[in-house]
């Protein structure tokens, strides 16, 4: 990609505009009075100067493109007042190519309608003052010409740069997505390979007793088998103290689900730890025969919903049905 310090094109705009100024002082004898040529130079060198002055902003300012509308409207009006239409004027006439260069900088500013009034009048006066055959041998194509260049070169330029940030939001999706499929791979290996240091020697134990186990195994199992389940539906809602809370509940005979929809995947880790601290103490105090904890839903000032249910058996295990009491209800905030 090759580019162009900007720095660099604001000398060589400076340069063109100078130039033409230089021009001018030196032509001021040409005219009847010197006084509105003068006023019209330096309307023009500050309308240059505010035009070409450093910006952080590309596209200029609606005053200053109003501004330098103005001025390339006054010159042709201020210098040809005192010159002679029918008669050669040598350099008397450079507001001509001055007004190219005030609205082609507009043009590059991203200005282009004010760029193109401006040639325009310019191209309207020198038709009425001096007739249409002076368009060309004043130079006035030759403004609008340049006008011409400046726009096709902002909009290739714009459309550029549009093309780029597309490309660039692409890559950075593209980059995105790949992340967060290596995470889930990630996360998968991770799964799995907890499971099977948890699994393993159970699977084993079951194995050499030819599946005959007595009911403390049983039990365990069912025990092993939710610790697993937790790991695959629970994801984030499980940490350290969690988890030794939830096997305490279990040992209790309690029946604990724990269910991550993705309700705080948005959380910072602080934010995180002291919901799930929360949880964890939840648990650790809730006696009832089922509890529930849930991810609320994205958009919810709640973080984590945890629901304890007491059953009319009491065994925990018609905690759904409609016997089943309300023992706890907490919504954990996820703003302290």
């Amino acid at each position: 990609m090759i580019s162009v310090p900007r720095w660099l094109l604001l000398v060589l705009g400076a340069l063109f505009s100078a130039y033409h100024v230089i021009l001018g002082v030196y032509s001021l004898g040409v005219p009847a009075s010197p006084v509105p040529a003068i006023v019209a130079l330096a309307c023009y060198a500050l309308a240059t100067v505010l035009s070409l002055w450093p910006s952080a902003r590309v596209r200029m300012p609606d005053w200053l493109a109003a501004f330098d509308l103005a001025v390339s409207i006054a010159l042709p009006l201020l210098v040809t007042s005192q010159l002679d239409a029918s008669a050669d004027n040598g350099y008397a006439t450079w507001y001509v190519a001055a007004v190219g260069t005030l609205m082609t900088i507009a043009a590059a500013r991203r200005q282009l309608v004010v760029a193109w009034l401006g040639v325009i009048a310019l191209a309207v006066q020198t038709m009425v003052w001096a007739g249409p055959l002076a368009l060309g041998s004043l130079g006035v194509i030759g403004s609008v010409v340049w006008v011409a260049i400046a726009h096709a070169l902002t909009s290739a330029l714009a459309s550029s740069a549009r093309e780029t940030r597309r490309y660039a939001q692409a890559e950075r999706e593209a980059a995105a997505w790949q992340a967060a499929q290596d995470a889930y791979l990630f996360e998968g290996r991770m799964r799995l390979a907890h499971t099977n240091r948890v699994a393993a020697p159970m699977l084993r134990r079951i194995i050499d007793r030819d599946g005959r186990l007595n009911e403390a195994q049983r039990r365990e199992c069912r025990t092993l088998e939710a610790a697993i389940r937790d790991e695959i539906r629970g994801r984030m809602l499980l940490t350290d103290a969690v988890r030794v809370e939830v096997q305490r509940a279990r040992e209790r005979g309690i029946t604990v689900t724990l269910l991550d929809e993705g309700g705080i995947d948005d959380l910072d880790e602080v934010a995180r730890d002291r919901v799930l601290s929360q949880l964890a103490e939840a648990i650790a105090g809730c006696s009832a025969d089922r509890i529930i904890a849930r991810t609320a839903a994205e958009g919810s000032p709640a973080a984590v919903t945890v629901v304890g249910l007491r059953t009319a058996g009491g065994d925990g295990f018609e905690a759904d049905g409609e016997d089943a009491e309300v023992e706890l209800w907490l919504e954990i905030p996820r703003e302290p």
